[in-house]
């Protein structure tokens, strides 16, 4: 054998060991189609999921929305004509699906008004609260997640994890109504210094208007952040652990670099891809802002919308609201999804 064919003889080996060469550019286009092929399912999934689901709630709609006046069996049965209840099941069913398709949620019962306008006027609000409080919980979870895992095992780290596990098990509604009874009601010494709820006390304008929307959102934006920066601190701690004892890491502090650098340049980029899923999911669920904290805050946003229409109930816009929670978390996964062969080829493969 000549040593001209040593390394075309080693390369057939390799290509063996490897398996079937991929043409390149063809692993993620195949990639992207199975991705959102399912998002399309899951989406379909959820559309007929919203419309029985909520139908197992007890109580009668139009009953309800007479406000417990006397209203004979021929307005009630007008009634139901008008919003399509007393047609058969499968025809609700149907003509739900058809008009959920192009947009159309329906109208809803308690405010006469399209579902699509009641989410589109509560959205900003939802945005705004949820947006704010995800890029802070966001940053301080990854900046604390990443110094407690560099310097794990020492005070500091012990200090971060036991609070984020702490705050992480408290529930939000309870914490919120702590923060309402301390800091907007004031105990003993400590007078109140927040609105207990709302989003703006009014009469103001201008400047005078973002300091009063301001003031309003800091209660709810630091429970939102107590309760949810743990997750991504510990998400982000772990997976930094995990790339502690890699061989590159002790490459690079053998070429001299400094220990900040190793974290900043290779450690830290390496660990995300744990952390870019809860990032996603976190966004996809800062459209369908929190329940609990909206309803306790009294903040007029999409989570507060769907509490008081559950209480009716009323199911256009139930249904409407939960499709769109559920969409925004299914498309921000999808999205991470794709992201993904971007910061690590191999995922495509």
């Amino acid at each position: 054998m000549t040593a001209d064919a040593t390394p075309a003889l080693v390369e057939d080996k390799q290509r063996t060991a490897a398996g079937p060469r991929v043409r390149k550019g063809s692993a993620y286009p195949r990639y992207l189609a199975g991705k959102l092929a399912g998002a399309a399912v899951s989406l379909l999934a959820v559309l007929v999921t919203s419309f029985f689901l909520f139908r197992l709630i007890p109580g009668d709609p139009v009953k309800t929305m007479t406000g417990g006046r006397q209203v004979s069996a021929e307005q009630l049965a007008a009634y139901r004509e008008e919003f399509g209840l007393g047609l058969p099941l499968w025809r609700q069913f149907t003509d739900y699906c058809g008009k959920a398709l192009t947009g159309d949620f329906g109208t809803s019962y308690q405010f006469r008004t399209p579902v699509v306008d009641k989410i589109t006027e509560a959205l900003p609000n939802t945005l705004l609260l949820t947006g704010t409080a995800f890029v802070l919980y966001t940053a301080l979870g990854i900046f604390l997640g990443t110094r407690s895992a560099w310097r794990h095992g020492r005070l500091g780290d012990r200090l971060h994890t036991g609070l984020a596990l702490t705050l992480y098990s408290i529930p939000s509604f309870w914490l919120g109504l702590l923060l309402i009874i301390v800091l907007s009601v004031g105990i003993g010494p400590l007078p109140g210094m927040f609105p207990t709820g709302g989003m703006e006390s009014g009469g103001e304008e201008g400047f005078g208007h973002v300091l009063d929307v301001a003031h309003h959102l800091v209660l709810p934006v630091v429970t939102l952040v107590a309760v949810e920066y743990g997750q991504t601190l510990l998400v982000t701690r772990s997976a930094l652990l995990d790339e502690m004892g890699s061989d590159y890491l002790t490459t690079a502090r053998a070429k001299g670099l400094r220990d900040d650098l190793v974290r900043r340049r290779h450690a830290v980029p390496n660990a995300l891809l744990p952390t870019v899923t809860l990032i996603f999911i976190n966004l996809g669920r800062t459209v369908a802002g929190v329940i609990l904290v909206e309803t306790v805050f009294s903040w007029p946003g999409l989570g507060g919308l769907f509490y008081q229409a559950l209480s009716v109930p009323d199911l256009p816009l139930v249904q409407g609201l939960f499709f769109v929670f559920a969409a925004a978390v299914i498309l921000m996964n999808t999205l991470a999804d794709l992201v993904y062969p971007l910061l690590d080829p191999r995922v495509a493969r």
